[in-house]
């Protein structure tokens, strides 16, 4: 028999069941767990539509009562505070109203100027309470008391204040009893017929020579005698419907527009009455009042002798003529007389 004899073949199929290597296991890995999302942020419209309607209501009912409780509240603050405030009545010692400017001291041409009436101030505080400022005048300062607020001046009665105001003025003393205007010495100057005054309604005696036509304004007629070296005043005449407030007697009225001429004199000028009596003029009324202006220029003393003449017309102020004349052409002085007795309405 050949070499393979003594062996055993091994059959093909016994390889074929032989152990095999054991495969791989795969295994997939599962992802992380996704992270929840924000909250989303909901307006506050969109949370009060989630709300009940009836507690909507009640919110806004609520809120509508609490504004009315302040409200109130707030009205009965102001309305106390407002009564608690003190009334500041009107300074003394102010300036009248006056139509008419005032010039300066010594010249006659020149225009005038008007002392402005200044009025208190009230500037409320911290606890709503008004704090009084006083004012100052031409006139002369507000009285204040010792905590340092205005004293309340005389309450006026209407129409008054003005003359209440020029009573407590200390350049002008009170009225005397009634005492005719003094005839002065010397003579008149010549006149030649009358001045007519249109505006205000009355007609006078039109002085020549001396007394010169000088511009009118602000008066209706004006007239001036030739200026005098160390007078410190001019002598003027002049005539307009009064400038300033009418009062119910026509005495008060002729006692304003004699304090409203100090303006025409040098500053710190004061009066002192010669006359006072009623004057005739046709079938009108009129008051005349006579005067003597104290005033000082270059360190020296010195008197003008004045006299207005207030004269009822058919317009609706009073007619003034006005006449001043210092002492250095004191023989002058009898041109007052000479105006007052010719006034006349037209």
């Amino acid at each position: 028999m050949g070499g393979n004899y003594g062996t055993k073949a091994v059959p093909a199929y016994v390889t074929a069941d032989a152990e095999t290597a054991p495969l791989p296991k795969i295994t997939v890995e599962e992802p992380p767990p996704l992270p929840p999302p924000p909250p989303v942020k909901r307006s506050l419209i969109s949370r009060l539509g989630d709300l009940p309607m009836r507690v909507i209501y009640r919110g806004v009912a609520g809120g509508l009562a609490v504004l009315a409780v302040v409200t109130a509240a707030v009205v009965l603050f102001v309305t106390g505070s407002d009564k608690g405030a003190p009334t500041v009545a009107a300074p003394a010692g102010s300036e009248p109203q006056a139509t008419l400017p005032a010039p300066s001291s010594g010249a006659a041409s020149q225009e005038p100027s008007v002392s402005a009436e200044a009025s208190a101030l009230s500037v409320p505080s911290v606890s709503g309470s008004a704090v009084s400022v006083p004012s100052v005048s031409a006139s002369g300062p507000t009285e204040v008391s010792a905590q340092g607020s205005a004293s309340p001046a005389p309450t006026p009665t209407p129409g008054s204040s003005a003359l209440v105001t020029g009573q407590a003025d200390p350049r002008v003393p009170r009225l005397p009893s009634d005492r005719r205007l003094a005839d002065f010495r010397g003579h008149a100057a010549q006149t030649k017929g009358r001045v007519k005054d249109k505006r205000s309604g009355v007609t006078f005696a039109r002085f020549v020579k001396e007394w010169k036509l000088t511009k009118s304004s602000p008066f209706a007629t004006r007239r001036t005698l030739p200026s005098v070296k160390g007078a410190g005043h001019r002598a003027l005449l002049a005539s307009c419907p009064v400038p300033i407030e009418v009062q119910e007697d026509l005495k008060d009225t002729a006692f304003l527009a004699a304090r409203w001429t100090l303006n025409y004199h040098p500053e710190g000028s004061t009066i002192t009455w010669t006359a006072s009596q009623p004057l005739k003029a046709g079938k009108r009324k009129g008051w005349l009042l006579g005067y003597r202006v104290n005033y000082k220029a270059g360190g020296k003393k010195h008197v003008a002798t004045a006299a207005v003449a207030l004269v009822e017309v058919p317009s609706s102020k009073p007619a003034l003529v006005f006449i001043t004349i210092p002492d250095a052409q004191k023989k002058r002085w009898a041109d007052i007389n000479t105006l007052m007795s010719s006034v006349r309405v037209l």
